[in-house]
């Protein structure tokens, strides 16, 4: 019976899903024992017939969540029952060597090291492609003169593409985290039962750094029963990071997309429905759905840190919630990334739109460049502020151009000429360093994400 959304598969692409599915998680941990198995016989712990055998049965498949449901009905225990499940398959020489030297933690802490790798290798690509498509809007829209808007209200001159250089930037740097938190966050521990490799003795750390290679992790240089929670913490923390830059570029959008704005929409494919009551409604749904989903994201920051606390070597405090945090976390996020890469992809902006709104306010928003014209005519700063502000005021109280107001304005127009006046509201020439910027931008993004595309 499914009741989550992620059961039902509204949310959560099949790739990420199957990751953190029963039997993806079993077939995690038989790796884990078959690597431990092979490791442990290659610096001549036992006999290599033994490890090959114990290596064949777990990944034959044979091993079912099925069968270890039935197991733990009795044991009451989920890594006890599988491993009762191997070693019903095994050969009887095999079976007193299976799970040597390792306790439940060392499968679970590993197994969950082993989705959050292949988690990350899903979220990198999608990153890496939402990076280049911001990068190329920004490219497109470099030289498109826009309201650059701070406290809601109307600021200065912008290039409308600067907005995509700025989270395609974001996003670039995001795919640096990831990189950076892996040799801290993708850990293998066979330590077993307190972290010290206690029946392998000195053996414990050649076994733990062999099966960490053979699952492409690294191996924990210090444990107690479990991996430091800090490392998951890391892990949601960065994704959940990642989850907030997401909807901060999807508020931009739902703002420029409100009816008094209107810059920019998400596409509105045939026979879609904006309001089942109001026909004529377009309804920036995605963006909203990131902003949705990336609260529930950022919710799992707070368990994961109160993971981090835990009684001596280790108590149970944080197993039932990490079933729940780490599989919504990397689904979620690879949710949010789907969505705003279709969103971005199909974005459609009205440049028409973004030139006609740097009129609304009768061309105040080129009160930043009159300010430096006065300034450089040698009036005080201050002073000359105080003017601008003046005729800026009286000209929006009467619902008059500003540059008419300025032109027949005595103080300002004793230092600044018709002409001088005139050439200052070109929207063009105010752009400033943005079209290097954005050049800068996408010529990094389009090198740090080469490795991924």
């Amino acid at each position: 019976m499914s009741i989550l959304p992620i059961d039902t598969g509204r949310y959560g692409t099949k790739e990420m899903l199957d990751i953190f599915r029963e039997q993806k998680k079993i077939d995690y941990q038989l790796d884990i024992e078959a690597a431990a198995a092979l490791s442990q016989s290659e610096i001549g712990l036992f006999p290599a017939s033994i490890a090959k055998d114990i290596s064949r049965i777990a990944k034959s498949g044979k091993i079912t969540a099925k069968r270890i449901k039935q197991l733990e009905a009795k044991s009451d225990h989920d890594t006890a029952a599988l491993v009762e499940a191997l070693a019903e398959k095994c050969n009887k020489k095999s079976r007193p060597w299976i799970h040597y030297g390792l306790t439940s933690n060392d499968l679970v802490d590993t197994s969950n090291s082993m989705q959050m790798r292949d988690a990350i290798k899903i979220i990198q690509p999608k990153v890496s492609k939402l990076s280049l498509i911001l990068a190329k809007n920004a490219v497109k829209h470099r030289s498109v003169p826009a309201v650059g808007r701070t406290h809601g209200q109307h600021a200065s001159i912008i290039s409308f593409g600067l907005k995509f250089a700025n989270w395609a930037s974001e996003m670039s740097t995001h795919l640096e985290r990831l990189d950076e938190i892996k040799k801290r966050v993708l850990i293998c521990k066979t330590l077993g039962v307190v972290g010290t490799g206690s029946l392998m003795g000195k053996n414990a750390l050649k076994v733990q750094e062999r099966v960490a290679k053979k699952l492409s992790l690294y191996p924990a240089k210090v444990t107690t029963q479990i991996v430091p929670r800090e490392r998951y913490a890391e892990y949601i923390f960065q994704l959940a990071l990642l989850g907030a830059t997401l909807e901060k570029i999807a508020i931009e959008i739902r703002n420029l997309q409100r009816t008094e704005i209107a810059e920019v929409s998400e596409h509105f494919k045939k026979g879609q429905m904006g309001s089942s009551a109001i026909p004529t409604k377009r309804n920036p749904i995605k963006s909203e759905r990131i902003s949705s989903l990336s609260k529930l994201l950022r919710s799992q920051i707070s368990t994961s840190f109160e993971n981090i606390p835990s009684w001596h070597e280790r108590d149970l405090s944080n197993s039932a919630n990490e079933r729940f945090t780490l599989p919504m976390t990397s689904i979620l996020l690879d949710e949010m990334l789907e969505t705003m890469i279709t969103v971005i992809e199909n974005l459609q902006v009205d440049t028409k739109r973004v030139r006609e709104n740097l009129h609304i306010t009768k061309g105040q928003i080129f009160s930043e460049f009159v300010l430096e014209a006065l300034i450089k005519k040698g009036i005080p700063r201050f002073k000359a502020y105080r003017d601008v502000q003046r005729v800026a005021f009286a000209a929006h109280k009467k619902g008059i151009n500003f540059m008419d107001a300025l032109g027949n304005d005595k103080v300002v127009s004793s230092a600044l000429s018709d002409k001088e006046i005139k050439s200052i509201f070109v929207a063009e020439n105010h752009l400033g360093a943005s079209l290097t910027i954005i050049d800068n931008v996408n010529n990094h993004v389009r090198a740090n994400t080469k490795k991924f595309s």
